[in-house]
């Protein structure tokens, strides 16, 4: 059984996951907008992967026997400067979900919960990587400067990009 402040937690980071995937659903929609289908391919891959993160939480929590408790989500904005001010937005959030899993974390050390602890060890990983690929793009785009030409490529290139489920 799950330690009442883990499981509240737990809970919460459910709500930080899918909020996350509203965040990126949105900033594909504002990138098909703005014509630019490979940066919204990326985004919703995004997207996608953040409703994966979500439902291991959701499935952790229940095979914890913990109630799920799903909680509302806020509204994500719509508008962005530019490709370059999306990517300086997603890293930020990115840099605050690990500061939620380090909280996680620290939780579970405090109440001795291995097994929480053992869990979180995969989104720590996961989060490392997901600010060095956002940090990536960001290095790109100051290098290209808005040249369109730049524009293009990254975008097709950003397009190749390819969503793979989770696995168990």
């Amino acid at each position: 059984m799950l330690n009442e402040k883990m499981k509240n937690a737990l809970n919460k980071q459910i709500n930080e996951e899918i909020y996350s995937a509203y965040l990126y659903l949105s900033m594909s929609a504002y990138f098909e907008s703005t014509g630019l289908k490979g940066f919204a391919n990326w985004m919703m891959v995004q997207y996608k992967e953040e409703m994966d993160h979500a439902m291991k939480f959701y499935r952790y929590l229940l095979s914890r026997g913990a109630e799920v408790k799903l909680l509302a989500i806020k509204e994500p904005p719509n508008k962005w400067k530019s490709p370059l001010h999306v990517f300086e937005e997603t890293l930020k959030h990115e840099q605050y979900i690990t500061k939620c899993i380090n909280e996680l974390v620290d939780i579970a050390e405090e109440v001795k919960d291995r097994a929480t602890y053992n869990f979180l060890q995969w989104f720590i990983d996961e989060q490392v990587e997901e600010e060095e690929n956002d940090r990536e793009i960001i290095d790109k785009l100051k290098l290209i400067e808005g040249s369109k030409h730049g524009i293009f490529m990254l975008d097709k290139d950003l397009g190749q990009r390819q969503y793979v489920p989770e696995t168990e």
